[in-house]
């Protein structure tokens, strides 16, 4: 299983995946952003999946997704800005 992280532009995204996570059967908790990673709301979450098919569904909330390898961060989503 791998671990990622992700952030959003509100606290209420964070929530609302969380939730999304959840009904997916997803291992998920919210916790503050790494300082590594930039985050509008300082709220992230970080979460378990094999692979990026089982994520949930991207929120407008979103801003990133990063897989945790090791110390280091690798995008896996950016919003396009």
């Amino acid at each position: 299983m791998k671990e990622f992280i992700a952030t959003f532009y509100s606290h209420f995204g964070a929530i609302q995946f969380k939730r999304l996570c959840d009904g997916k059967g997803l291992k998920a908790a919210v916790m503050p952003v790494p300082r590594s990673l930039s985050s509008s709301c300082g709220t992230c979450v970080r979460f378990c999946a094999e692979d990026p098919e089982e994520f949930p569904e991207k929120t407008e909330e979103m801003e990133q997704i990063v897989r945790i390898e090791g110390e280091k961060y690798i995008t896996v989503y950016h919003i396009e800005e």
